[in-house]
């Protein structure tokens, strides 16, 4: 992580660690303009994008994030059946988190002023709406893709291969890849990053990679397992989350 900026993933990870900075973005920017030459082909790759993403709300999958090997996040979501988990690793510390119809549990080897170490409970009314666990359309997305879909600049299509630039101002705090400003802002060439798209013989995104460039890091993005049974055991002996516990969620915390 850099002075100029700070590339974090999942909004659990990113608040519990403390690791993003600015002013919160919105959920869903405006897609970034094109211009030139480009436009055709961007807004073509990009729809094949936006398609490639339907499967969030049929069918189950696994999502990965990969911030340089620093921050990793698996989680296994089946948005139908109302049933997640998710995994994060930082800095030699793992975040767990089930999900079981309105049912929220996190169990943490950080150090929060006030929780323990044990499976908690939480409330789902007290988890601020920047946390981003949910089943709803529009929110249930792991890997956060719409946001980063919204901040391609130019892109092109060869097959099922989906090359680049994406502005990094633009894509904003949520699930899955964020990006967030440092205290000297970003680095000019954020609005203007590489990346590279992959989609399956199904048209699914099974791969979006953001190159390092800058003092930025570099940050993947990985579907898999479509289909797959997802199983969530609710953990035994899970203890009311404490109060002092909801404060420090969400990316305001």
């Amino acid at each position: 992580m850099t002075r100029r900026a700070a590339v974090t993933a999942i909004s659990a990870v990113t608040l519990l660690l403390g690791c993003s900075a600015g002013a919160r973005t919105a959920d869903r920017p405006a897609p970034a303009p094109t211009t030139g030459a480009d436009a055709a082909s961007t807004t073509t790759a990009t729809e094949l994008l936006r398609s490639g993403t339907e499967f969030v709300d049929r069918t189950s999958f696994r999502s990965d994030v990969d911030i340089a090997g620093q921050l990793t996040t698996l989680t296994h979501t089946d948005n139908v059946n109302k049933r997640a988990d998710s995994t994060i690793a930082a800095f030699g510390r793992v975040t767990e988190i089930r999900m079981i119809d309105n049912e929220v549990y996190l169990k943490t080897e950080l150090d929060l002023p006030g929780a323990g170490r044990e499976w908690m409970k939480l409330d789902p009314a007290r988890v601020p709406s920047d946390f981003a666990l949910s089943f709803a359309p529009g929110r249930n997305d792991p890997g956060g893709s719409a946001r980063l879909i919204n901040a391609i600049v130019s892109a092109r299509a060869d097959g099922p291969h989906i090359t680049g630039t994406i502005d990094l101002t633009r894509v904003g705090a949520g699930n899955g890849i964020t990006v967030r400003p440092g205290p000297d802002g970003f680095p000019d060439s954020a609005r203007r990053t590489a990346f590279s798209a992959m989609l399956d013989a199904d048209g699914r995104l099974v791969g979006f990679s953001i190159a390092a460039a800058d003092g930025m890091p570099s940050a993947t993005l990985r579907y898999s397992d479509f289909g797959a049974p997802v199983d969530v055991v609710r953990p035994q002996g899970a203890v009311t989350a404490p109060d002092a516990l909801y404060p420090q969620l969400g990316l305001s915390g």
